[in-house]
Protein backbone atom coordinates (compact mmCIF):
# COMPACT_ATOMS: atom_id res chain seq x y z
CA UNK A 1 0.00 0.00 0.00
CA UNK A 2 1.34 3.22 -0.63
CA UNK A 3 0.17 6.67 0.31
CA UNK A 4 0.92 10.76 0.15
CA UNK A 5 1.24 12.18 3.86
CA UNK A 6 1.75 15.72 4.97
CA UNK A 7 1.32 17.30 8.23
CA UNK A 8 -0.15 21.15 8.49
CA UNK A 9 -0.48 23.59 10.91
CA UNK A 10 -3.03 26.05 11.33
CA UNK A 11 -4.05 25.40 8.01
CA UNK A 12 -7.87 25.10 6.96
CA UNK A 13 -9.77 23.03 4.05
CA UNK A 14 -11.92 20.68 3.30
CA UNK A 15 -11.29 17.09 3.32
CA UNK A 16 -11.30 15.50 -0.72
CA UNK A 17 -13.67 12.61 -0.40
CA UNK A 18 -12.54 9.76 -2.25
CA UNK A 19 -14.16 7.18 -4.98
CA UNK A 20 -17.36 10.07 -4.60
CA UNK A 21 -19.45 7.91 -2.45
CA UNK A 22 -19.64 10.94 0.05
CA UNK A 23 -17.39 14.40 0.44
CA UNK A 24 -16.48 16.92 2.97
CA UNK A 25 -16.65 20.63 2.04
CA UNK A 26 -16.39 23.70 3.56
CA UNK A 27 -13.66 26.18 4.84
CA UNK A 28 -13.79 28.58 7.47
CA UNK A 29 -11.27 30.86 9.29
CA UNK A 30 -10.81 29.52 12.62
CA UNK A 31 -8.03 29.34 15.55
CA UNK A 32 -5.11 27.14 14.86
CA UNK A 33 -5.35 23.34 14.83
CA UNK A 34 -2.54 20.84 13.97
CA UNK A 35 -3.95 18.49 11.60
CA UNK A 36 -2.68 15.34 9.57
CA UNK A 37 -4.05 14.13 6.23
CA UNK A 38 -3.12 10.83 4.86
CA UNK A 39 -3.91 8.48 1.77
CA UNK A 40 -3.63 5.07 1.48
CA UNK A 41 -4.99 2.79 -0.80
CA UNK A 42 -6.48 -0.74 0.28
CA UNK A 43 -9.75 -3.00 0.68
CA UNK A 44 -9.77 -1.97 -2.54
CA UNK A 45 -10.82 1.42 -2.37
CA UNK A 46 -8.65 4.60 -0.83
CA UNK A 47 -8.54 5.30 2.55
CA UNK A 48 -8.50 9.06 3.92
CA UNK A 49 -7.57 9.70 7.27
CA UNK A 50 -7.78 13.05 8.85
CA UNK A 51 -6.19 13.75 12.51
CA UNK A 52 -6.44 17.17 14.46
CA UNK A 53 -5.72 18.37 17.22
CA UNK A 54 -2.15 16.23 17.69
CA UNK A 55 1.57 16.38 17.61
CA UNK A 56 3.26 14.96 14.64
CA UNK A 57 4.77 12.16 16.57
CA UNK A 58 1.73 11.16 18.00
CA UNK A 59 -0.31 11.72 14.19
CA UNK A 60 2.53 9.32 13.03
CA UNK A 61 2.65 6.65 15.19
CA UNK A 62 -1.37 7.02 15.44
CA UNK A 63 -1.33 6.26 11.49
CA UNK A 64 1.28 3.50 11.23
CA UNK A 65 -0.78 1.79 14.16
CA UNK A 66 -3.98 2.25 11.82
CA UNK A 67 -1.88 1.36 8.60
CA UNK A 68 -0.96 -1.74 10.65
CA UNK A 69 -4.73 -2.83 11.37
CA UNK A 70 -5.97 -2.52 7.68
CA UNK A 71 -2.95 -4.44 6.03
CA UNK A 72 -3.66 -7.36 8.35
CA UNK A 73 -7.59 -7.29 8.40
CA UNK A 74 -7.45 -6.97 4.14
CA UNK A 75 -5.03 -9.76 3.93
CA UNK A 76 -6.88 -11.73 6.27
CA UNK A 77 -10.63 -10.91 5.26
CA UNK A 78 -10.17 -10.98 1.59
CA UNK A 79 -12.47 -13.44 0.29
CA UNK A 80 -10.94 -14.43 -3.10
CA UNK A 81 -7.39 -14.62 -1.86
CA UNK A 82 -5.14 -17.66 0.16
CA UNK A 83 -5.58 -16.42 3.53
CA UNK A 84 -7.80 -17.18 6.84
CA UNK A 85 -10.90 -16.57 4.91
CA UNK A 86 -10.34 -18.57 2.44
CA UNK A 87 -9.28 -21.78 4.78
CA UNK A 88 -12.46 -21.15 6.56
CA UNK A 89 -14.68 -21.17 3.54
CA UNK A 90 -13.02 -24.59 1.90
CA UNK A 91 -13.36 -25.94 5.21
CA UNK A 92 -17.18 -25.35 5.38
CA UNK A 93 -18.22 -26.55 2.42
CA UNK A 94 -17.12 -30.10 4.20
CA UNK A 95 -19.53 -29.76 7.12
CA UNK A 96 -16.91 -31.37 8.99
CA UNK A 97 -15.71 -29.38 12.48
CA UNK A 98 -12.48 -27.62 12.50
CA UNK A 99 -10.99 -24.83 14.75
CA UNK A 100 -11.36 -21.38 13.78
CA UNK A 101 -8.38 -17.95 14.37
CA UNK A 102 -9.65 -16.41 17.38
CA UNK A 103 -9.02 -12.86 15.09
CA UNK A 104 -11.96 -13.75 12.51
CA UNK A 105 -14.61 -15.19 15.14
CA UNK A 106 -15.81 -11.49 16.13
CA UNK A 107 -15.99 -11.05 12.76
CA UNK A 108 -18.05 -13.73 11.83
CA UNK A 109 -20.49 -13.73 14.98
CA UNK A 110 -21.23 -10.17 14.02
CA UNK A 111 -22.07 -10.77 10.65
CA UNK A 112 -24.36 -13.61 12.32
CA UNK A 113 -25.85 -10.86 14.28
CA UNK A 114 -26.56 -8.44 11.83
CA UNK A 115 -28.25 -10.87 8.98
CA UNK A 116 -30.52 -11.65 11.73
CA UNK A 117 -31.46 -8.86 12.57
CA UNK A 118 -31.72 -7.78 8.34
CA UNK A 119 -33.99 -10.99 8.29
CA UNK A 120 -30.93 -12.33 5.74
CA UNK A 121 -30.71 -9.36 3.42
CA UNK A 122 -27.61 -8.92 4.53
CA UNK A 123 -26.42 -12.14 3.88
CA UNK A 124 -22.42 -12.85 3.85
CA UNK A 125 -22.81 -16.15 3.00
CA UNK A 126 -23.50 -15.60 -0.57
CA UNK A 127 -20.17 -15.70 -1.64
CA UNK A 128 -20.61 -18.30 -4.65
CA UNK A 129 -23.54 -16.65 -5.84
CA UNK A 130 -21.47 -12.84 -6.10
CA UNK A 131 -18.61 -15.75 -7.98
CA UNK A 132 -21.35 -16.46 -10.31
CA UNK A 133 -22.19 -12.40 -11.20
CA UNK A 134 -18.26 -11.88 -11.56
CA UNK A 135 -18.30 -9.15 -8.71
CA UNK A 136 -15.56 -11.02 -6.94
CA UNK A 137 -12.97 -9.01 -8.70
CA UNK A 138 -12.63 -5.39 -9.22
CA UNK A 139 -11.76 -6.34 -12.81
CA UNK A 140 -14.42 -8.08 -14.13
CA UNK A 141 -14.68 -9.02 -17.69
CA UNK A 142 -16.93 -6.16 -19.08
CA UNK A 143 -18.09 -8.40 -21.92
CA UNK A 144 -18.81 -11.34 -19.44
CA UNK A 145 -22.18 -12.25 -19.76
CA UNK A 146 -24.52 -12.34 -16.18
CA UNK A 147 -25.47 -15.92 -15.49
CA UNK A 148 -27.86 -17.54 -17.03
CA UNK A 149 -31.36 -17.73 -15.40
CA UNK A 150 -30.66 -22.06 -14.88
CA UNK A 151 -27.50 -21.07 -13.00
CA UNK A 152 -29.54 -18.65 -10.61
CA UNK A 153 -31.63 -21.43 -10.22
CA UNK A 154 -29.43 -23.56 -9.52
CA UNK A 155 -27.95 -21.90 -7.01
CA UNK A 156 -31.39 -21.31 -5.45
CA UNK A 157 -31.74 -24.69 -4.71
CA UNK A 158 -29.67 -24.79 -1.74
CA UNK A 159 -28.93 -20.99 -0.65
CA UNK A 160 -26.96 -20.35 2.21
CA UNK A 161 -27.11 -18.26 4.92
CA UNK A 162 -25.40 -17.28 8.09
CA UNK A 163 -27.43 -19.97 9.97
CA UNK A 164 -25.96 -22.23 8.33
CA UNK A 165 -22.75 -21.69 10.23
CA UNK A 166 -22.83 -23.34 13.67
CA UNK A 167 -20.07 -22.12 16.03
CA UNK A 168 -18.88 -23.82 19.31
CA UNK A 169 -16.21 -22.04 21.46
CA UNK A 170 -13.44 -21.90 18.44
CA UNK A 171 -14.37 -24.88 16.58
CA UNK A 172 -17.19 -24.12 13.21
CA UNK A 173 -18.70 -26.19 10.81
CA UNK A 174 -21.05 -25.44 7.88
CA UNK A 175 -24.58 -26.90 6.98
CA UNK A 176 -24.51 -26.00 3.45
CA UNK A 177 -21.92 -27.29 0.81
CA UNK A 178 -23.01 -23.64 -1.05
CA UNK A 179 -21.47 -21.83 2.13
CA UNK A 180 -19.04 -19.10 0.93
CA UNK A 181 -18.37 -16.25 2.85
CA UNK A 182 -18.00 -12.65 1.70
CA UNK A 183 -17.44 -9.58 4.29
CA UNK A 184 -17.63 -7.55 1.19
CA UNK A 185 -20.82 -5.75 2.37
CA UNK A 186 -19.37 -5.26 6.04
CA UNK A 187 -15.77 -5.53 6.48
CA UNK A 188 -14.76 -2.11 5.41
CA UNK A 189 -17.06 -0.63 8.47
CA UNK A 190 -15.68 -3.84 10.78
CA UNK A 191 -12.14 -2.33 10.06
CA UNK A 192 -13.35 1.49 10.47
CA UNK A 193 -14.30 0.76 13.50
CA UNK A 194 -11.56 -1.29 15.09
CA UNK A 195 -9.07 1.43 13.33
CA UNK A 196 -11.14 4.28 15.46
CA UNK A 197 -10.76 2.37 18.47
CA UNK A 198 -7.29 2.08 18.16
CA UNK A 199 -6.54 5.66 17.39
CA UNK A 200 -8.47 6.52 20.50
CA UNK A 201 -6.45 4.08 22.85
CA UNK A 202 -3.34 5.92 21.42
CA UNK A 203 -4.94 9.30 22.58
CA UNK A 204 -6.38 10.73 19.78
CA UNK A 205 -9.59 12.36 19.80
CA UNK A 206 -10.65 14.27 16.71
CA UNK A 207 -10.17 12.10 13.66
CA UNK A 208 -12.15 10.92 10.88
CA UNK A 209 -11.42 7.70 8.58
CA UNK A 210 -13.21 8.06 4.95
CA UNK A 211 -12.78 4.72 3.15
CA UNK A 212 -13.81 5.02 -0.58
CA UNK A 213 -16.86 7.36 0.72
CA UNK A 214 -18.06 5.53 3.70
CA UNK A 215 -16.92 7.20 7.17
CA UNK A 216 -16.84 7.29 10.55
CA UNK A 217 -15.89 10.31 12.96
CA UNK A 218 -15.21 11.34 15.92
CA UNK A 219 -14.73 14.55 17.56
CA UNK A 220 -14.93 17.77 15.97
CA UNK A 221 -12.83 19.12 13.15
CA UNK A 222 -10.96 22.20 14.75
CA UNK A 223 -13.90 24.87 15.97
CA UNK A 224 -16.88 22.93 13.70
CA UNK A 225 -18.58 19.83 13.23
CA UNK A 226 -17.12 17.51 10.59
CA UNK A 227 -19.22 18.06 7.03
CA UNK A 228 -20.32 15.66 5.51
CA UNK A 229 -21.82 15.80 1.70
CA UNK A 230 -23.86 12.82 -0.12
CA UNK A 231 -23.45 12.02 -3.85
CA UNK A 232 -26.26 12.27 -6.17
CA UNK A 233 -26.48 9.05 -7.32
CA UNK A 234 -27.34 10.21 -10.83
CA UNK A 235 -25.32 12.95 -11.31
CA UNK A 236 -21.82 14.73 -10.42
CA UNK A 237 -21.19 16.38 -7.37
CA UNK A 238 -22.97 16.20 -3.78
CA UNK A 239 -27.14 15.75 -3.30
CA UNK A 240 -27.09 16.70 0.19
CA UNK A 241 -25.26 17.56 2.90
CA UNK A 242 -24.72 16.89 7.04
CA UNK A 243 -22.68 17.69 10.04
CA UNK A 244 -21.50 15.01 12.27
CA UNK A 245 -20.02 15.25 15.87
CA UNK A 246 -19.13 13.04 18.50
CA UNK A 247 -18.93 9.78 17.14
CA UNK A 248 -20.81 8.68 14.28
CA UNK A 249 -20.95 6.59 10.72
CA UNK A 250 -21.87 7.64 7.65
CA UNK A 251 -22.15 4.83 4.87
CA UNK A 252 -23.93 4.71 1.43
CA UNK A 253 -25.06 1.86 -0.74
CA UNK A 254 -25.60 2.41 -4.44
CA UNK A 255 -25.91 0.94 -7.56
CA UNK A 256 -23.39 3.31 -9.21
CA UNK A 257 -20.72 1.49 -7.29
CA UNK A 258 -19.60 -1.58 -9.11
CA UNK A 259 -21.85 -2.28 -12.09
CA UNK A 260 -21.67 -3.95 -15.93
CA UNK A 261 -23.96 -3.29 -18.94
CA UNK A 262 -24.70 -6.31 -20.95
CA UNK A 263 -26.65 -6.58 -24.34
CA UNK A 264 -28.04 -2.53 -23.44
CA UNK A 265 -29.13 -3.76 -19.67
CA UNK A 266 -27.64 -2.71 -16.81
CA UNK A 267 -26.27 -4.95 -13.65
CA UNK A 268 -25.02 -3.80 -10.37
CA UNK A 269 -23.44 -5.37 -7.23
CA UNK A 270 -25.90 -5.75 -4.59
CA UNK A 271 -27.73 -8.79 -4.95
CA UNK A 272 -31.09 -10.31 -3.24
CA UNK A 273 -30.01 -13.54 -1.85
CA UNK A 274 -33.49 -14.11 -1.73
CA UNK A 275 -33.74 -14.37 -5.94
CA UNK A 276 -30.38 -14.36 -7.15
CA UNK A 277 -30.32 -10.97 -8.98
CA UNK A 278 -29.40 -7.37 -8.41
CA UNK A 279 -31.82 -5.36 -6.59
CA UNK A 280 -33.97 -3.58 -8.50
CA UNK A 281 -35.87 -0.86 -6.76
CA UNK A 282 -33.13 1.17 -5.01
CA UNK A 283 -30.66 3.97 -6.22
CA UNK A 284 -28.62 4.37 -3.33
CA UNK A 285 -29.75 3.84 1.06
CA UNK A 286 -27.10 6.33 3.03
CA UNK A 287 -27.60 4.99 6.86
CA UNK A 288 -25.85 7.37 9.91
CA UNK A 289 -25.40 4.83 13.36
CA UNK A 290 -22.74 5.33 15.65
CA UNK A 291 -20.74 2.30 14.83
CA UNK A 292 -19.60 1.50 11.04
CA UNK A 293 -20.03 -2.11 10.88
CA UNK A 294 -23.38 -1.97 11.34
CA UNK A 295 -24.02 1.00 9.26
CA UNK A 296 -22.40 -0.37 6.60
CA UNK A 297 -24.35 -3.93 6.73
CA UNK A 298 -27.82 -1.79 6.89
CA UNK A 299 -27.16 0.39 3.92
CA UNK A 300 -27.09 -2.77 2.30
CA UNK A 301 -29.85 -4.73 4.05
CA UNK A 302 -32.04 -1.42 3.23
CA UNK A 303 -30.93 -1.26 -0.39
CA UNK A 304 -32.39 -4.34 -0.64
CA UNK A 305 -35.65 -4.53 1.04
CA UNK A 306 -36.58 -1.42 -0.90
CA UNK A 307 -39.48 1.07 -0.33
CA UNK A 308 -41.60 -1.11 0.74
CA UNK A 309 -39.75 -3.03 3.78
CA UNK A 310 -36.97 -0.19 4.60
CA UNK A 311 -38.35 1.06 7.55
CA UNK A 312 -38.94 -2.05 9.22
CA UNK A 313 -35.98 -3.67 8.85
CA UNK A 314 -34.02 -0.39 9.67
CA UNK A 315 -36.37 -0.24 12.87
CA UNK A 316 -35.25 -4.35 13.48
CA UNK A 317 -31.14 -3.42 12.88
CA UNK A 318 -31.79 -0.50 15.23
CA UNK A 319 -30.94 2.46 12.45
CA UNK A 320 -32.17 5.91 13.44
CA UNK A 321 -31.09 7.82 10.61
CA UNK A 322 -32.03 6.77 6.89
CA UNK A 323 -32.07 8.37 3.43
CA UNK A 324 -33.10 5.37 0.19
CA UNK A 325 -33.52 7.25 -2.66
CA UNK A 326 -35.62 5.08 -4.88
CA UNK A 327 -35.59 4.27 -9.00
CA UNK A 328 -37.37 7.22 -9.63
CA UNK A 329 -35.67 10.04 -8.07
CA UNK A 330 -37.67 10.18 -5.15
CA UNK A 331 -36.47 10.06 -1.34
CA UNK A 332 -37.55 8.03 1.54
CA UNK A 333 -36.47 9.01 4.86
CA UNK A 334 -37.58 9.14 8.51
CA UNK A 335 -38.25 12.77 10.14
CA UNK A 336 -34.97 12.34 12.55
CA UNK A 337 -32.77 12.02 9.37
CA UNK A 338 -34.83 14.87 7.56
CA UNK A 339 -33.83 17.40 10.34
CA UNK A 340 -29.91 16.36 9.70
CA UNK A 341 -30.06 16.90 5.80
CA UNK A 342 -29.25 19.78 3.56
CA UNK A 343 -30.67 19.63 0.14
CA UNK A 344 -28.77 20.41 -2.93
CA UNK A 345 -32.13 20.09 -4.99
CA UNK A 346 -35.45 19.78 -4.16
CA UNK A 347 -36.39 16.07 -4.47
CA UNK A 348 -40.15 14.51 -4.02
CA UNK A 349 -39.56 13.31 -0.19
CA UNK A 350 -41.85 10.53 1.14
CA UNK A 351 -41.43 11.04 5.11
CA UNK A 352 -41.63 7.62 7.29
CA UNK A 353 -42.90 7.58 10.84
CA UNK A 354 -40.07 7.77 13.00
CA UNK A 355 -37.88 4.92 13.72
Amino acid sequence: MTGKRYFRFGLCSGLLVLALLLSLSGCERQPTAREFNETVYTFGTLVNVTLVGVDEAQAQTAYTAMLDDFTYMHQTWHAWQPNALARINGLLKTGVPFSLAPSILPLITQAQTLSAQSEGLFNPAIGQLINLWGFQTDSRDEHAPPPTPDEIAQWLRQPPSMDDIVIDGLNMRGLNPQLQLDFGGFAKGYAVDVAINHLRELGVENAIINAGGDLRAIGRHGQRPWRVGIRHPRKEGVFASLEIEGDESVFTSGDYERFFEYEGRRYHHIIDPRNGYPADQVRSVTVIHPDGATADAAATALFIAGPKDWHRIAKRMGIKYVMLIDKGGRVHMNPAMQQRLQFKYTPEVLLSEEL
